[in-house]
């Protein structure tokens, strides 16, 4: 690693990364925000949430940051609630996706499908932003969606497809999944490992987000720093001058970072930000 002042930018992941098990923004990492933000380096937070799922989160912070949501299909200004872009899959493309996964999963039973819609600010109405078709099975305990029919789920652009089995992990549904779609089409990742595959639009990255950001700050890879702890996390960390493996990290992170830091319990990310600010 090549050592430098400290870097222009730093990106995270939140959870697993960012936040701890009991998801809060403990105080030592706080305060190495707090200088890392005096020293004039931006914070972006580089999620698969959705900007919906981004305040508990952000009222911890001292800054309301730009923020890569969904996987990188969505660039959110926190300060100003507002999605400033967004890359979507148009509804022929989930179609193909659920059709072609419910061919690669028909010997486990199938898939049941929802969607996150990019809408233009957090608090547009929750039963709009996330919908779900009467099948699907969450992941988490949930109230805040729209249910529709599977015709209606598909029928509108979405930032992201989600693709739900329980009765697998989300490694071993993507095993089966992936290969039977088309990259060139969507990409498929996962970031928990519940049995849940999360699928964006081609290109659509969380890397793909930061570059758009890096740009807007006037930063190159090499002068980025980012966290991640999952393999949606891989891109970025990946494209970054220093990419940082949680140590909590699968391992398939861990093989690709530049270096491992402490676990998301026991303040990972601010022992590294510490060397710098």
């Amino acid at each position: 690693m090549t050592e430098r002042l400290h870097p222009l930018l730093v990106a995270s992941d939140i959870d697993g990364t960012f936040i701890d098990s009991r998801e809060r923004v403990t105080p030592r990492l706080r305060q190495a925000v707090t200088r890392m933000l005096r020293r004039g380096t931006p914070l972006v937070l580089a999620t698969g949430r959705p900007a919906r799922w981004l305040q508990p989160v952000l009222e911890q912070l001292p800054v309301q940051p730009l923020c890569v949501c969904a996987n990188g299909a969505v660039i959110y200004d926190s300060g100003r609630d507002e999605v400033v872009a967004a890359n979507t899959l148009k509804p022929e493309t989930l179609r193909y996706v659920v059709k072609h996964a419910r061919e690669a999963t028909r010997s486990i039973g199938g898939i049941g499908i929802a969607a996150e819609r990019a809408g233009t600010s957090a608090n547009d109405a929750i039963d709009e932003l996330f919908v779900v078709a009467p099948s699907y099975d969450h992941a988490w305990e949930s109230d805040e969606h729209g249910e529709l029919a599977e015709e209606a789920v598909l029928s509108e652009p979405a930032t992201k497809l989600l693709l739900r089995n329980s009765d697998v992990n989300s490694a071993q549904l993507y095993e089966l999944v992936a290969p039977a779609i088309d990259a060139s089409l969507a990409h498929v990742t996962y970031s928990m490992p519940d049995g849940l595959l999360e699928v964006s639009a081609p290109g659509v990255t969380k890397r793909a987000g930061l570059e758009y950001v890096s740009e807007l700050v006037g930063a190159t890879a090499k002068d980025v720093v980012c966290f991640g702890d999952m393999p949606n996390d891989i891109e970025m960390l990946s494209w970054a001058g220093t990419g940082v493996a949680m140590g909590n990290a699968a391992d398939n992170v861990k093989e690709i970072a530049d270096e491992i830091t402490a676990t998301n319990d026991d303040d990972g990310v601010a022992r590294v930000l510490e060397r710098w600010f």
